[in-house]
């Protein structure tokens, strides 16, 4: 079995519970779920996802005297993801959360009888893991990341910080998010609100990350598009600085990069969703049933420029991006 970073149950708002009086305790049975991250339990965006989960728990009366949660982290391993779907639905919980479309495929074989609540996962429909949105059937339901709009916002960002691109390669494993090989193929048929060439550039393995960087860079024009994948989450150190390295523009989904050194992320507020999602935890202990809880789409979306990064890679940001940023990094 894989090493666990925290093998023991966690309990929401932390060893306070073990302070209340036992009647207190014993007033309401003690609710348990489960949640399977697939990022490592180190990552800082996971840490605010799993810190708005609780929170939002939290302002619907869910807390250490009525919920205890069981926390997997599997840090981009899709073996370790297997076995932690296998190991959580071993524990028989009311209810599983799942992080990424990797993770909802595992824990999709794991069980069809425990209710799975999805977050962040690409057009669900699509990939065949609920019939539609408004009632999805079956036991899951859960919360999308990726507006396919967002794409083409995401290059007119790119293309307005950077002019001289004109050529922007989509990175993605094909093996943790496999909609992004036909969503490229859509895009033939799709007219693209800018002047660039956009391609695939599939990375199975860190050596791949470093040669499609490479090959990118070895003609001007080069910008990168990394949209959200549980592999590149977890090797996006790698991939920023191979980006300023070779200096190529890229454009990431998640506003924390920004803060880690990337160059600019357009996407939804992922802790929002992270927040709204325990809303149908709620709405689940208290007998609703997933497949009749719509799937929602993001509601709050947000942006982060990099000026110390724009500045490196000798760009200089128009101030209309300023003015739409909601995070400036100097």
């Amino acid at each position: 079995m894989f090493a666990r970073t925290r093998r023991e149950s966690i309990v929401l708002l932390g060893g306070a519970a073990a302070a209340w009086p036992l009647a207190a305790r014993a007033q309401q049975p003690t609710r348990l779920i489960g949640v399977l991250m697939g990022v490592a339990e180190e990552d800082p965006e996971g840490q605010a996802r799993i810190a708005a989960f609780r929170r939002g728990l939290a302002e619907l009366g869910w807390d250490g005297r009525n919920l205890r949660v069981e926390y997997r982290w599997a840090a981009g391993d899709m073996d370790r993801i297997r076995a932690y779907a296998a190991e959580l639905v071993a524990l028989s919980p009311a209810i599983i959360i799942g992080n990424g479309t990797p993770v909802l495929t595992a824990l999709r074989e794991a069980t069809t009888s425990i209710p799975i609540i999805f977050v962040i996962v690409n057009d669900p429909v699509r990939q065949g893991f609920i019939s539609n949105l408004p009632r999805p059937g079956g036991n899951i339901t859960g919360f999308t990341f990726l507006e396919y709009s967002m794409v083409g916002k995401s290059l007119e960002m790119l293309k307005e910080l950077a002019p001289a691109v004109s050529r922007v390669a989509v990175m993605f494993n094909p093996e943790t998010t496999p909609l992004y090989t036909s969503f490229l193929r859509s895009l033939e048929t799709v007219p693209i609100p800018i002047a660039v060439a956009v391609e695939p550039a599939p990375v199975h393995a860190p050596a791949d990350i470093e040669a499609a960087a490479a090959n990118l860079s070895a003609n001007p024009g080069g910008g990168l598009l990394v949209p959200p994948d549980t592999f590149t989450v977890v090797h996006r150190e790698l991939i920023m600085s191979l980006a300023l390295k070779r200096r190529l523009p890229a454009m990431f989904s998640y506003r924390q990069f920004v803060k880690e050194g990337a160059l600019i992320a357009y996407g939804p507020d992922t802790a929002d969703i992270f927040r709204r999602s325990a809303s149908y935890v709620d709405r689940i202990l208290k007998g609703a049933h997933p497949g009749d809880l719509p799937a929602q789409a993001p509601t709050k979306f947000e942006m982060a420029i990099n000026l110390r990064t724009a500045r490196s890679l000798g760009l200089e940001v128009p101030p209309t991006l300023l003015a739409l940023a909601d995070e400036v990094i100097e």
